[in-house]
């Protein structure tokens, strides 16, 4: 049987030989540099977007520096996008040194630090220490840790390290422990309140923690509506942006939660189909080594998000790259501890689980962005980095979804997105186009139209041109 408490942390550090906690500190060091560094080069090639990065970097600037944190090109107060109130501690630093690389540095930082608390939870398993040092390998080579972090930046990799340290807090009945990771957890996100309430579900009726799951289900639901019902709508009149991913169900959350009772031939045709199917092999394959039907019970806790994933509508909640998998991982992960301990899993061997590892990072990392997608504008790279340097650091501006979170410290900044050919241009201090890559949601006849516009506007004028990159600046 599992065996679960009565284990303090120094008694399973002693358990553990020493040679594998200095490797597990080796690799979780390793991988935090190898993540900032990927993540800041991606940054540098004029790769990261104004969703997500410049997104939370502008509104961590502005809560740095006292001001109302309106992310301007979104057009409403960040809590009202997920109630990721965790944003507000995290511009202290940006009170040091205002710097997007803080954003890169945390995000990598909690996604590598993870594998601390998957280590210790093998070992309160009764796992032999080599077995939980793959296992915390084999976490580290989940292709999502490495292709998330590519993806600009999103406050949720926090809760990640912070949910396997909660449920080794419940098992090894830490209270305030459990309750601190939980907190911090939910102001990550608005939906990993979800998350929360199941896996207090989980706790309370498998792990037989009745006092930690009943903690966790109360402050998930709590919060989720609080969240969904009070704060959000506060910032944001219209409510929780998701839920149109969903509007075959409702146009209300509320109705959405009701029709997913009332109308289950909908729910269904809605979950049976090829790109499903694709999604759940792409998500369970790189641990299919450790999921065994015996012990299966962690997954409910991973019910809600799978669930939305499943019933979205928008392909990028199916797939390895972006960040909607992210709490279904800590789950599986505990599922895959749960099956070595008890001996029922498909591989017992460390070097075995570690070469699974191995292969199912290299199928689905996605490194190879590094030798084309990352390089594809290179050619105005110089130009690009030329005009920035004669951007002033204060006044609004106009720029591409690429260059946006290179200037996003600053209230006013707007990206050059297919309709903003009509827009003022009166309203901005700089204009900056790339003709040759206008970057998301804009095309080159988008740059090109305001091109002639900013040319025949006699209140700019252009300051420098170079390989397709113009600066304008209102005189």
């Amino acid at each position: 049987m599992v065996q679960r408490g009565g284990r303090s942390p120094s008694e399973l550090l002693v358990r553990g030989a020493r040679s594998e906690t200095r490797w597990l500190a080796g690799w979780i060091g390793l991988s935090s540099v190898i993540l900032f560094g990927c993540s800041s080069v991606r940054h540098l090639l004029f790769q990261s977007t104004a969703f997500d990065l410049g997104y939370f970097d502008q509104a961590t600037y502005l809560i740095s520096q006292g001001q109302v944190p309106i992310v301007s090109f979104w057009g409403f107060h960040f809590l009202g996008g997920h109630a990721d109130w965790i944003m507000y501690p995290i511009a202290l630093l940006y009170r040091l040194v205002p710097s997007v690389f803080w954003l890169l540095e945390i995000q990598a930082i909690a996604l590598a630090l993870g594998a601390l608390p998957t280590y210790f939870l093998g070992l309160q398993a009764g796992v032999k220490p080599r077995q939980a040092l793959a296992i915390a390998g084999a976490y580290l080579l989940y292709p999502l840790i490495f292709n998330l972090n590519l993806f600009d930046f999103h406050p949720e990799v926090i809760a990640l390290p912070l949910i396997l340290a909660a449920i080794w807090a419940a098992r090894q009945q830490h209270l305030l422990g459990f309750v601190v990771c939980v907190v911090i957890s939910l102001g990550c996100r608005d939906a990993l309140s979800l998350t929360i309430a199941a896996m207090g579900l989980w706790l309370g009726l498998f792990e037989r923690r009745r006092l930690y799951g009943a903690i966790a289900l109360l402050l998930g639901v709590a919060w989720f509506l609080l969240a969904t019902q009070w704060l959000i709508p506060q910032f944001r009149p219209a409510g929780v942006e998701s839920v149109t991913r969903f509007a075959y169900l409702g146009a209300t959350l509320p109705k959405i939660l009701v029709n997913l009772i009332l109308k289950p031939q909908v729910v269904l045709s809605a979950l049976f189909t090829v790109k499903n199917l694709e999604y759940l092999v792409l998500l369970f394959a790189p641990l299919a080594w450790g999921l065994s039907w015996r012990h299966l019970a962690p997954l409910v806790a991973a019910i809600p998000p799978l669930a939305m994933n499943l019933l979205s509508t928008m392909d990028s909640q199916k797939d390895l790259l972006h960040q909607y998998s992210l709490p279904i991982l800590p789950f599986m992960v505990v599922a895959a501890i749960a099956a070595v301990a008890n001996q029922h899993s498909l591989l017992q061997n460390p070097r075995r689980i570690w070469l699974w590892a191995l292969v199912g990072f290299l199928a689905l990392a996605k490194f190879g962005y590094f030798g084309d997608r990352y390089l594809n504008a290179l050619d105005t790279w110089q130009a690009t980095r030329t005009a920035l340097t004669q951007v002033q650091p204060t006044g609004s501006i106009l720029t591409t979804a690429w260059i946006v979170p290179h200037v996003t410290h600053r209230p006013t900044v707007k990206v050059t997105m297919t309709g903003t050919e009509t827009t003022d241009l009166g309203q901005f201090d700089h204009v900056l186009l790339n003709l040759r890559h206008p970057g998301w949601m804009s095309t080159p006849e988008t740059q090109r139209t305001l091109l002639t516009k900013l040319e025949q506007d006699s209140r700019f004028t252009r300051t420098f041109a170079q390989d397709d990159v113009y600066l304008f600046m209102r005189r």
